[in-house]
């Protein structure tokens, strides 16, 4: 059983959605039977695979039907996070009414909690894009960056429940926004990471760079997994930093 992480899939698989990514570039064209053919070739039924963010182009919870329907098919469980684009995304009530109704029974969500899943638990929120003196450029940029502080507050926490239960599990940190990158580190997100003793951490958003870049900040390794840069491959997270 392996643990795979692979963001911002962008998919777009029904005709109402029509907001192909291959409109952005030779990068993306034919994304979905790539991302389709690499991860098969990949995942196994038994594996996991988290998915933080930007998952499909969809405004509203049956038009994302389409595209869970593509990922449910898709070999392994997948945990599933929020993106700035997933404005489909709805209470944890109508996500697995949602599923349990289409039969998607490969499929599970994270926001502001913890799970424990191939030997890790897993944690983490959506977070915000950040920049240096951002709270004075962007007042409302800092209320939401408040509230997702927060909701990786609550997540931690129920992260280190689980971590008393089964303390040799190492606590691994999902974002869609990058915490840190090119010099900018965002404290309100990074701090609790460094305080709970969380060493990995994986995230997205960030499209046209090639490569699962790496960043170690403060003892912490950040890793860009945005679909594009993984070549539409997810990446094996490795049981051990």
């Amino acid at each position: 059983m392996a643990l795979y992480v692979i963001a911002d899939l962008h998919l777009s698989c029904a005709a109402e959605t029509d907001k192909s990514m291959e409109g952005f570039g030779d990068r993306w064209a034919n994304y979905t039977e790539r991302l389709y053919r690499n991860w098969t070739h990949l995942v196994a039924p038994e594996d996991t695979v988290i998915v933080p963010g930007d998952i499909s182009w969809a405004l509203t919870l049956p038009e994302a039907r389409e595209d869970l329907a593509f990922i449910d098919r898709l070999p392994g469980k997948k945990i599933l996070m929020k993106g700035n684009h997933d404005f489909w995304w709805s209470s944890m009530k109508k996500l697995e009414s949602f599923c349990e109704e289409n039969g998607f029974s490969t499929l599970s969500f994270l926001y502001h909690d913890a799970c424990r899943v191939e030997g890790k638990i897993v944690a983490g929120t959506r977070g915000w894009l950040w920049a240096e003196n951002a709270e004075k450029a962007d007042p409302e940029g800092q209320k939401i960056l408040a509230r997702e502080a927060l909701r990786l507050e609550m997540s931690l926490v129920a992260a280190r429940r689980l971590r008393e239960e089964t303390p040799d599990c190492e606590v691994i940190a999902f974002f869609h926004y990058p915490p840190v990158w090119n010099g900018a580190v965002c404290p309100a997100l990074t701090e609790p990471l460094r305080r709970e003793g969380i060493r990995r951490c994986y995230f997205g958003h960030i499209h046209g760079v090639a490569g699962a870049r790496k960043i170690t900040e403060d003892g912490i390794t950040y890793c860009l997994t945005s679909a594009d840069a993984l070549d539409f491959t997810p990446c094996f997270i490795p049981p051990d930093p």
